[in-house]
């Protein structure tokens, strides 16, 4: 019988990029779901009907759960999560539906984490926090870590040109990651942290170099430490390209005063005015990604640092893929982990390693 695969909020930049990625890799029927009629014009047009549309609000629950009851597997895309509550992960443990999504705040993650035992006890396989990053860089996280003896500090460093090929709700997902000070593990406590806060310049592969990144709140800042218990440091930081992007957003994190950027209408603002920029520079800086991992950690009784580079030309592109691979694995049975995981715990290293070379993802590594 042919898999059935809903993806809600797949009319979205990202939520598009994971079908395209299904479609190439399964022959799963997929339904994308979008809040208009007008949102899904031209859906099926270059999938060869494999895709079709559902009008579908998240709050219209008794659809929501018709549509959830007769899929095989759910894939979460309808962001910023910063807003989102469990209602669609609760639905597919409810309903015994293997559950995928793309959340990329502590917020989500700290409530999805809370149903682990009611979806092991399902039989549910509920991976969160899939994408490029979080996603493929927790993965290439653990890669790293299965190097040492004993791992014992992860930094993070990511950077996106322009807008990367998302829509406006990645811009939200940035200034709203502005709002609060958040706790990071350091030297084997938490901290308070500053968001955008800290400016280091780390050497990526071309064409980005010697770029600037700043602390960020992601959920792997304390999901990695839960994964690895050894760690006694995640570090974990974001810039922009061009640079003049950190700049604002340093001005918007430090200089705004902190009532004006907890208010929705700032953020929508703010995020709209930064899309029309990106939507000029991307035509100069393009719209790629590149993600360092480096572990430290002992190995033979000596200090070393493992380090893993990825760049892609397409950060929703990569997105689609990360997310992508776990649903093909989850699709042909390959992966099966009942309760409910981020992705470091859930996706073994050598299933990993397949996909990504499959989709033409290249990462590449290097003892410092």
């Amino acid at each position: 019988m042919t898999d059935r695969v809903l993806i809600l909020g797949g009319r979205g930049r990202i939520g598009s990029s994971v079908a395209q990625d299904l479609v190439t890799y399964t022959q799963a029927q997929i339904t994308i779901t979008g809040r208009s009629a007008q949102s899904g014009k031209g859906v099926s047009l270059s999938s060869s009907g494999q895709i079709e549309f559902l009008v579908l609000d998240l709050a219209e629950f008794d659809r929501l759960r018709e549509a959830i009851a007769n899929s095989n597997l759910v894939i979460h895309c309808a962001g910023p999560f910063h807003y989102r509550d469990t209602n669609v992960l609760e639905t597919c443990i409810a309903q015994g539906v293997n559950y995928i999504d793309v959340s990329d705040h502590r917020s989500y993650t700290s409530k999805a984490l809370n149903y682990h035992q009611q979806a092991a006890a399902a039989g549910v396989t509920a991976i969160i926090n899939t994408g490029i990053f979080p996603g493929i860089s927790n993965s290439m996280v653990r890669q790293g870590a299965e190097q040492f003896e004993q791992p014992e500090k992860i930094h993070l460093s990511y950077l996106v040109s322009g807008s990367g090929g998302a829509g406006i709700t990645v811009m939200r997902t940035t200034f709203l990651g502005l709002q609060h000070p958040f706790e990071a593990w350091i030297n084997g406590k938490w901290q308070e942290v500053e968001p955008y806060s800290e400016r280091e310049i780390v050497n990526f592969p071309p064409p980005y170099e010697s770029s600037g990144v700043y602390w960020f709140d992601m959920p792997e800042t304390f999901t990695l430490p839960h994964a690895f218990p050894s760690i006694k440091t995640v570090i974990t930081k974001f810039g922009s390209v061009p640079d003049f992007y950190n700049h604002m957003t340093w001005i918007a994190a430090h200089v705004f005063p902190k009532w004006l950027m907890q208010r929705r209408y700032a953020i929508e603002f703010l995020s709209h005015v930064s899309h029309l920029m990106t939507d000029v520079t991307n035509n100069f800086s393009g719209i790629g990604v590149a993600v360092r991992s480096e572990v430290t950690g002992q190995k033979n009784n000596q200090t070393a640092v493992y380090c893993s580079n990825l760049v892609y030309e397409n950060t929703a592109v990569a997105s689609g893929c990360g997310t992508g691979s776990i649903a093909q694995l989850l699709l042909e049975g390959k992966l099966k982990k009942p309760g409910v995981f981020p992705v470091e715990e859930a996706l073994p290293t050598d299933l990993f390693e397949d996909t990504m070379q499959s989709r033409g993802i290249k990462i590449h590594h290097s003892w410092l």
